[in-house]
């Protein structure tokens, strides 16, 4: 039995489906849509929750709705519906979007935040990112393809499986059985820094050495400009303009770049390193990497050493010591004017990122506010006329 109710919202009548169309009843069921919308010129939104099935039949009834009112959409479909609709190109026609199954993330371990979520660990074979933003969808779609792009091109990375809801959020769910972050692992045993600093530097020379096509990633160098442009205008004439120069200075290279690398974001599962939150992917020169790298270990621990702790869960020492041994083991030297030059250059970007980014967020602390505005500008003042070049 097919059955359809109707209920306006706003400028869109909202017919709800529940039963099957098929050609037993094809005929009768659009009939029965089509009564329920009576005339209605808004958007007729397909409610498809309740839709067990759909034949070819069905499909055509569909198309014909379509075709009598172009705002014709559905929603909700159940993914077994969804996979009929998408394998006859009707996902390529009108705006159909899945229902998504529900979990919730109540008493579950925090194993991961970043900009633009939140990672939980479900159970011991699944973890999941939910996003901040309530309109995530594309975003979601996209971090799969970016993730499916590094996989392809042999970066170690996990891929996310299914989409979920949690609240009026939505999430991706990773298998990632009995997985344990770089950082959850230094916090029981902290002798395995230098080793998982090597691991680190394993993955990040992979990731390093993809070279992709001109536009196939954003354009880090593009983004690094926007940040030095801004911070010009906060310091004293000479350090801007320079500042600008350096970073327009830098090589033009399509190299893969993570963007957020750092031991929250490396999993280890059974021996094996992955890499998640892959939102983030970028192509440019290896340095706008080390910058992020730099600002997630010592920047932004700055003014207040604890930040660190609370970011990625480590103590200042140790998040310190894995950085150095990041450098050595990237750059394959302990020299140590070697490696102040390159913690310089990284420096220089990071605290023009920050700068911009503590400039336009807004403040729960202004005291603090002002005080990390004044070290970052500091920084580039000591730093950037010293620094004859940005890159390596």
């Amino acid at each position: 039995m097919f059955q359809v109710t109707a209920k306006k919202e706003n400028d869109s009548m909202i017919l709800s489906l529940d039963g099957r169309i098929d050609s037993t009843n094809a005929a009768q069921a659009e009939e029965a849509i089509r009564a329920a919308a009576d005339g209605f010129s808004g958007a007729w939104v397909l409610d498809a929750a309740k839709l067990g099935y759909i034949s070819s039949a069905g499909l055509r009834v569909i198309l014909r709705l379509k075709k009598s009112n172009a705002d014709t959409k559905i929603i909700n479909a159940s993914p077994e519906v969804y996979e009929i609709f998408d394998m006859t190109g009707f996902t390529e026609m009108m705006s159909i979007s899945k229902a998504y199954r529900k979990l919730s993330v109540e008493g579950c371990e925090v194993i991961g935040e970043g900009a633009n979520g939140k990672v939980y660990r479900i159970d011991a074979d699944t973890i999941v990112k939910v996003y901040k933003n309530h309109d995530a969808l594309a975003e979601i779609h996209n971090e799969r393809e970016l993730a499916r792009k590094a996989f392809v091109m042999g970066v170690p990375t996990a891929i996310p499986y299914d989409v979920v809801q949690i609240g009026d959020l939505y999430g991706s769910v990773f298998e990632l059985l009995n997985a344990k972050s770089f950082a959850k692992i230094m916090i029981e045993d902290p002798s395995k820094t230098e080793e998982l600093a090597k691991a680190s530097v394993e993955i990040l020379k992979t990731m390093h050495a993809t070279v992709l096509q001109p536009g196939e990633l954003p354009d880090k160098k593009a983004e690094a400009l926007v940040w030095a442009e801004y911070c010009r205008d906060h310091l004293p004439q000479d350090v801007g303009d320079k500042l600008v120069a350096l970073v327009r200075a830098i090589p033009e290279t399509n190299n893969m770049l993570h963007g957020d690398y750092h031991v929250k974001n490396i999993m280890q599962q059974n021996g094996e390193n992955l890499l998640i939150d892959m939102d983030t992917l970028a192509m440019g020169h290896p340095i706008f990497e080390f910058a992020a790298i730099y600002l997630a270990y010592i920047g932004f621990s700055c003014i207040d050493p604890d930040n660190v702790k609370a970011f990625l869960g480590i103590p200042g020492e140790q998040a310190k010591a894995f950085w150095k041994a990041t450098l050595r083991d990237y750059f394959g030297t302990d020299d140590e004017a070697v490696l102040q030059d390159i913690e310089n250059k990284a420096a220089v970007i990071g605290y023009s990122r920050l700068l911009r980014r503590t400039f336009r967020k807004a403040a729960e602390n202004e005291d603090y506010k002002t005080r990390l505005i004044a070290y970052c500008k500091q920084a580039l003042c000591t730093l950037v006329p010293q620094t004859d070049s940005l890159s390596f």
